[in-house]
């Protein structure tokens, strides 16, 4: 029967594989010293950093935290924390003012003055979709501004207005990347990716930004599996049991808001229903979703990788080197 159990594993065995293949990539494949490893004070980097640390050692592991100005105090405190358990080298290299000096917050305020005149200095926002359980979602993405008086506001975003915000967000992605490669290229370290089997596979990142690394240890795993082995790991109670967030707009926002139709657990088990072919009946009761719900789920998980197709092409070739 379908149920919560069908993504057990056995921890401790995967580690070990984990890091013998880190182990090989880094040293043997990549031909590195070591890794570089952004901290972003969440389950995926640190599991990463730890596996990292593990297989080639701490000693050749930076982890790097890299606020800007809309990044959570969590973030960087959490980070630190996991370096000091890990016992790497943790290093702090804000991207703010790059981001600033891009363009990147202007851009990002232009956007939202289209929607909402008003917005200025000391305001904050988030974006987020519609449901998906109440009926068929529409692509249309909801933005939340928040005046400094606290006073909340929200209206749908125009396709032009969306991309445009997207597109100055993205900046802070791609900085980040652009600081890791920088650090790694300095150390001969390989720069380590740390997006989860859900986020890889529906699109969930940045193109040459976050989505770009030299290897991606836990890309294979689901986001409940990655939680085990941070247990396993004995990374810190309050990672282990933070919420996913993205970190990217200056108000707090869950992936959930941002981009997934379900929280991570039931949004794991669709993912691999629909893998395996198991139906939406038998998923149902697992989940706690009606059929039609799990149904509307599996459109969106279909959808997203459809979209997602553009994110994993390797650049475009008129013909490969050594062919006629």
């Amino acid at each position: 029967m379908f149920g919560r159990n069908v993504l057990g594993l056995d921890a401790a065995a995967e580690v070990r594989r984990i890091e013998e293949v880190v182990r090989r990539q880094v040293f043997e494949t990549l031909r590195r010293r070591g890794a570089v490893v952004g901290l972003s004070g969440g389950v995926d980097s640190s599991v990463v950093a730890a596996l990292c640390a593990r297989a080639l050692g701490p000693e050749r592991v930076l982890g790097l935290l890299m606020p800007d100005r809309d990044s959570s105090d969590d973030s960087l405190r959490l980070g630190r924390l996991v370096a000091d358990r890990l016992g790497i080298s943790a290093l702090v290299d804000p991207i703010g003012p790059a981001a600033a000096a891009a363009g990147c917050y202007e851009r990002q305020a232009a956007a939202i003055r289209t929607v909402f005149p008003d917005y200025g200095d000391g305001w904050r926002c988030k974006v987020t979709l519609p449901g998906t359980l109440e009926g068929e979602r529409l692509n249309i993405s909801l933005l939340t501004v928040e005046a400094p008086t606290g006073e909340q506001r929200t209206a749908r975003l125009s396709s032009q207005a969306y991309l445009a915000l997207v597109a100055a967000t993205n900046y802070k992605q791609r900085l980040r990347k652009v600081t890791e490669y920088y650090h790694a290229d300095r150390l001969n370290r390989a720069v380590a990716g740390t997006p989860n089997r859900l986020e890889f596979d529906q699109g969930f990142f940045v193109k040459q930004g976050d989505g770009a690394a030299d290897f991606k240890p836990i890309a294979h795993l689901y986001k409940s599996q990655v939680y085990a082995l941070a247990e396993e790991l004995g990374l810190p109670l309050e990672v282990r049991s933070r919420p996913p967030t993205t970190d990217t707009f200056s108000l707090p926002q869950t992936q959930e808001e941002f981009y997934f139709a379900l929280p991570y657990d039931r949004m794991d088990l669709c993912l691999h229903a629909l893998d395996h072919g198991v139906g939406a009946a038998e998923v149902a009761p697992a989940v706690g979703l009606t059929v039609a719900q799990v149904e509307r789920v599996f459109r969106d998980i279909e959808a997203k990788r459809r979209a997602a197709r553009y994110l994993h092409l390797a650049p475009l070739l008129v013909e490969r080197s050594g062919e006629a």
